[in-house]
């Protein structure tokens, strides 16, 4: 039984003990033994005592159930408190439990990871002892082929002395030799070193303005000769087409190395340098089985010669890693921009144009290293600068105002690779923006045809360029594979449904697509434009780009009778 049972239930017998001494109290009160008298009671009370002792008796036993009542409340509460007590301790139990299982798991976790970076760390530990092994050893063979070269350098110090004091001994003898002979030759002549010196440098003054007089005469006449033939020359190219030098287009530069060594320091430790090298340069580096050369390939001209000169220095120093890379390509990059600004001005001062901004002299010169079907642009901008400049003289035109339409006709080829669309139309808006006259402007834009041809100065413009593109020898693309391209282009826009006439425009640079305009409406046209595109993209090489218009017309006709 509870402990709180038991106390109850003495409580209730000690109550009920309470009444019965009470009751005996009251008895003796009334029956006279607490005063002395004898005991001796009536009928009537002893009656009276009875009711009162079961009225006691009566309130005993509801003590008594009431206490019983509280003692089961009291064994139930303490049961659910217990209950809820072991429910409680039980929950904290399996939580203990959880966080022990799962800091378990972690020192496991961590265990391992720790494990595995301390495998890791060994393997890097041993990488950097056989690296720095192989350092020490490099050093050591430096080190030893640098005294191999100070004992060298001695032994060649110490017969250069040698030399030396011979060759004073020798000057002295000259010396000596030179004054005897001088003294013979005042003895002989009968006149003083002096006097002979001045003697000889007037008659070598003389003789000097007799020969620069010829010379001179020479000169002149040499002049004269070449000028008439250098402008028989550029007359002759501007009619007769003559062939000049013609240069291969190409997207690859070959490198040559020193050994096949150097193709591992090129890679570096898992190709690290060779990703850095295409990252830094944006060119991709082909290293193959060819003996002692590596390839470089990309469309942009500038920066696959940026690369090559990189390459190059690292190559000659020895030293690749990605911070040498870095540098490399800065110092090539600065060296290729100034070599493309003397491009650039060699151009200007050639043709006698001035007054230019320096950004159009910058792209001018990057149009060195641009090639358009193996001819190189700029030369052929200032081929078709001179060309202009002879059909300007002739018609009395502006020379300098048609040179510099000319020469700047095809600028915006130098950013055909970083601007979307037409050369023509990308060069008239750098020309405008870089303050060039509206002249100038029109004759870049127009000379395409991509705008209506609207002066003089458009017109020669156009009739330069395809003097100079189109001589024989200019360019690579030979008659025959022009009009190959111009049929296919042709065939490709004909097979298309509701496709009724083909047009192949401006050397190939437009297709005019005619349509039924019955059976093809303007949706469809849309279509048939863009799969044209599509396609001629896919099976056809051209330089710049090809526009394909189509075009539906509708038409209605009635008559009056």
């Amino acid at each position: 039984m509870e402990p709180v049972v038991v106390i109850v239930l003495a409580g209730a017998m000690v109550v009920l003990a309470g009444v019965t001494i009470t009751a005996l109290v009251v008895l003796l009160r009334r029956t006279g033994g607490m005063t002395g008298t004898p005991i001796g009671p009536s009928s009537e009370q002893l009656a009276e005592i009875q009711g009162e002792l079961e009225e006691a008796r009566r309130e005993a036993v509801e003590i008594r159930a009431r206490a019983e009542q509280e003692a089961g409340e009291l064994f139930r509460r303490s049961e659910q408190q217990a209950a809820e007590a072991r429910r409680r301790s039980e929950q904290e139990a399996e939580a203990i439990l959880r966080r022990s299982e799962a800091a378990a798991e972690s020192a496991a976790q961590l265990r391992k990871e720790v494990e595995a970076e301390s495998q890791v760390l060994k393997y890097e530990l041993k990488e950097l002892r056989s690296d720095l092994e192989r350092r020490e050893n490099r050093l050591a063979e430096r080190e030893q082929r640098l005294d191999e070269e100070a004992r060298r350098q001695a032994e060649r110090a110490r017969k250069l002395a040698e030399t030396e004091t011979e060759l004073a001994d020798r000057r002295e003898a000259l010396d000596r030799l030179a004054q005897e002979r001088r003294t013979v030759l005042e003895r002989v002549a009968g006149l003083t070193s002096g006097q002979a010196k001045s003697e000889l440098v007037r008659e070598i003054e003389n003789q000097a303005k007799r020969e620069a007089a010829l010379i001179v005469r020479e000169i002149e006449s040499e002049a004269r000769k070449e000028g008439e033939k250098r402008a028989t020359k550029i007359v002759t190219l501007a009619v007769q087409r003559v062939a000049a030098e013609q240069t291969a287009e190409s997207v690859v530069s070959v490198l040559h190395l020193p050994g096949d060594e150097m193709k591992g320091r090129i890679i570096g430790r898992e190709g690290r340098n060779i990703r850095a090298f295409e990252s830094t340069t944006g060119v991709n580096l082909i290293i193959d089985d060819t003996p002692e050369a590596v390839l470089l390939s990309c469309f942009d001209p500038v920066r696959r010669e940026t690369a090559r000169l990189t390459l190059e220095k690292l190559v000659l120093d020895g030293r690749i890693h990605p911070q040498r890379i870095e540098d490399a390509y800065e110092r090539s990059r600065a060296e290729v921009q100034e070599l493309c600004v003397r491009a650039g001005e060699d151009a200007l001062v050639e043709l006698g144009i001035t007054e230019m901004h320096p950004e159009l002299i910058t792209l001018l010169g990057q149009l060195r290293y641009r090639t358009s079907y193996g001819q190189n642009v700029l030369g052929h901008l200032v081929e078709s600068a001179h060309i202009a400049g002879i059909m300007a003289a002739e018609l009395r035109l502006d020379q300098m105002l048609l040179k510099r339409c000319t020469l700047l006709h095809d600028i915006g080829k130098a950013l055909t690779h970083e601007v979307e669309g037409s050369h023509a139309l990308i060069g008239a808006e750098i020309a405008r923006r870089y303050g060039e006259h509206e002249d100038v402007v029109h004759a870049i834009e127009a000379h395409h045809n991509e705008v209506e041809v609207r002066t003089v100065e458009a017109v020669l413009t156009q009739a330069a360029d395809a003097i100079s593109g189109g001589r024989p020898g200019a360019r690579r693309e030979s008659l025959e594979a022009y009009v190959k391209r111009l049929e296919r282009l042709e065939e490709i826009a004909q097979s298309y449904t509701g496709v009724e006439k083909v047009f192949a425009m401006q050397a190939g640079r437009e297709i005019r697509v005619m349509v039924k305009p019955d059976s093809v409406d303007d949706i469809q046209a849309s279509v048939i434009a863009r799969d044209v595109a599509k396609q001629v993209e896919e099976e056809l090489t051209y330089p710049g780009q090809i526009r394909i218009t189509v075009v539906r017309e509708s038409r209605a006709t009635e008559f009056a009778r």
